[in-house]
C-alpha cells in the first residue's frame, strides 16, 4: 500500500494582512498532479486544514474542489482528513456524509459510548488496496482538546490525551487479522520534535500537552502526525511530521516543505520519501541592519520583472535603529520602487536601548505573541521573569479564550 501524508495545510491564512489564495491553489495543483503521477492508495491530511475555525467560502471553496477533483481524477483514492487545533471539529464533520460518497472521511472530534468507552468505530477507517483488499487501518485521531479527554476519573490533560490513543490502539490491534498494518493519524506535539522559531500564533500550551512518542507502540507501522510545522521524525523514522506545505512565517521560509510517500510491506513500512513541494511565492528577508544598509540590500536584489502580481515575493525587512524613524516606511517603499516586490513586513530592532523604558517605547507590537507580552509586562512590573507556572497558567488562558472563540 502507497500512502502520501500531507498536513497544516492553514487554507485561508492571513499572512500580516495579505490573503494567500494563490499560493494555496498552486499547492493544492501541484499536489493533485503528484497524485495522479504517484498513483496512492490512500491521502492522509492530518490536521490544520483551516488556519481559522470559521474559514472563508474561498478557503472552504479551495479544500472541496480539490477532494472532487481528486475522486474524478482517482476514484479509488481514500482520503482521510482530521481536525487540528486551529479547525473545528464540528465544522470538519459536518459534510462526512456527503464526502463518503467521494471515498473521503473527515473526523473533527472523539465521541464516547453510553458506557464511558471511546467510540473506537468512528476514529477506525478501513483502507483498501488496489484489488479492494482491506490491508490498512488508519487510526485517525482528531486534535484532542481538554473538555474532551478529561472528566471522570481522569483530571490530567495529558493522560486525557494518552488514554484516548491507549485506548484506539487495543482495539485496532484487536481488530485487524494477520497481515494487515496499523497507521496511526494524530495532530498532537510529541516531546522532543522541534518548534518552529515562531508562527502566526501559538501551536502549543507552554509544552503542556506534549506527549510521549512512546504512546505509539512498534505495531504501529507509520505514524502520521500533523501539528508542527517543521518537517522531522521522532526518534525514530516511523514517526513523522509531514510540515506544512507552506511556510507560515519568514521564519520558516529556510528549509524545504514537503509531502511524505509512504510505503507499507503487509505489516511493515518498506519505504519514506520525501517529496519536494515547489514554491509558488518566495520568501525574502532584508537585514537585520541599518537602515542606509537595508535600503541598498533592497535596491541591490535580482528580480524577475516578468511575474504575475500575484507571484511577486513577499519581503519582510529588519532594521536597527537608534530612535524612531516615522519615514522608514516611505523610504523602504522608495527604495522598492518598480520592482516586482511586496513588502509585507517591516520589524524594527532598537539594539542600543539603555533601558527597560526605552524598549517598551519602541518595541514593534506586531512582532511579539501574546505570551512575550505577558513576559515584558510582569517583567516591568515586577522586575523579574514570570515562574514557569505563571507561564504555563497564561498559556492555558490564551487557549481557552482561543477556544471560546471557537465555539461561539
Amino acid at each position: 500500500m502507497k500512502i502520501i501524508h500531507t498536513a497544516d495545510w492553514h487554507l485561508g491564512q492571513s499572512f500580516h494582512g495579505q490573503e494567500r489564495h494563490a499560493e494555496h491553489r498552486a499547492f493544492l495543483d501541484w499536489l493533485l498532479a503528484t497524485l495522479e503521477t504517484r498513483r496512492p492508495d490512500a491521502l492522509l491530511i492530518a490536521g490544520d486544514v483551516f488556519d481559522v475555525v470559521n474559514p472563508s467560502l474561498r478557503a472552504q471553496e479551495l479544500l472541496y474542489d480539490f477532494i472532487v477533483n481528486a475522486h474524478a481524477a482517482l476514484p479509488d483514492l481514500q482520503i482521510v482528513m482530521i481536525a487540528g487545533n486551529h479547525d473545528s471539529g464540528s465544522r470538519i464533520e459536518l459534510p462526512a456524509p456527503l464526502m463518503k460518497s467521494l471515498n473521503a472521511h473527515a473526523l473533527g472530534r472523539v465521541h464516547w459510548l453510553d458506557d464511558g468507552r471511546l467510540d473506537s468505530d468512528h476514529l477506525l477507517v478501513p483502507l483498501h488496496d488496489a484489488d479492494g483488499q482491506l490491508v490498512t487501518w488508519c487510526l485517525a485521531l482528531p486534535f484532542l482538546r481538554p473538555a474532551e479527554v478529561t472528566g471522570g476519573e481522569i483530571d490530567d490533560y495529558r493522560d486525557g490525551i494518552a488514554n484516548v490513543h491507549r485506548e484506539l490502539i487495543e482495539v485496532a490491534q484487536s481488530r485487524r487479522q494477520p497481515g494487515q498494518a496499523l497507521i496511526a493519524m494524530s495532530h498532537a506535539h510529541l516531546q522532543g520534535a522541534a518548534v518552529s522559531e515562531a508562527s502566526e500564533r501559538p501551536i502549543v500550551i507552554g509544552g503542556e500537552e506534549a506527549v510521549s512518542a512512546a504512546l505509539f507502540p512498534p505495531s504501529i507501522a507509520y505514524v502520521a502526525l500533523g501539528h508542527l510545522h517543521k518537517p522531522q521524525q521522532v526518534g525514530e523514522s516511523r514517526i513523522r511530521y509531514s510540515g506544512s506545505p507552506l511556510p507560515l512565517d519568514f521564519s520558516e521560509s529556510h528549509y524545504p516543505h514537503q509531502v511524505l510517500e509512504v510505503t507499507l510491506a503487509g505489516e511493515q513500512l518498506e519505504t519514506i520519501e520525501s517529496l519536494a513541494i515547489p514554491r509558488h511565492v518566495a520568501l525574502v528577508r532584508v537585514g537585520p541592519d541599518g537602515a542606509d544598509a537595508v535600503e541598498a540590500a533592497i535596491a541591490a536584489l535580482e528580480t524577475d520583472p516578468n511575474l504575475p502580481r500575484e507571484r511577486w515575493p513577499w519581503l519582510e525587512v529588519r532594521v536597527d535603529l537608534d530612535t524612531p524613524r516615522p519615514d522608514l516606511r516611505a523610504r523602504l517603499e522608495a527604495a522598492v520602487g518598480d520592482k516586482p516586490l511586496r513588502l509585507l513586513r517591516i520589524h524594527s530592532r532598537y539594539p542600543n536601548a539603555t533601558s527597560d523604558s526605552d524598549t517598551a517605547a519602541t518595541v514593534d507590537l506586531e512582532s511579539l505573541t501574546p505570551g512575550e507580552i505577558f513576559e515584558r509586562t510582569w517583567q516591568s512590573r515586577y522586575g523579574e521573569a514570570p515562574s514557569a507556572e505563571v507561564a504555563r497558567d497564561f498559556a492555558a488562558l490564551v487557549q481557552q479564550v482561543q477556544d471560546q472563540e471557537r465555539d461561539a
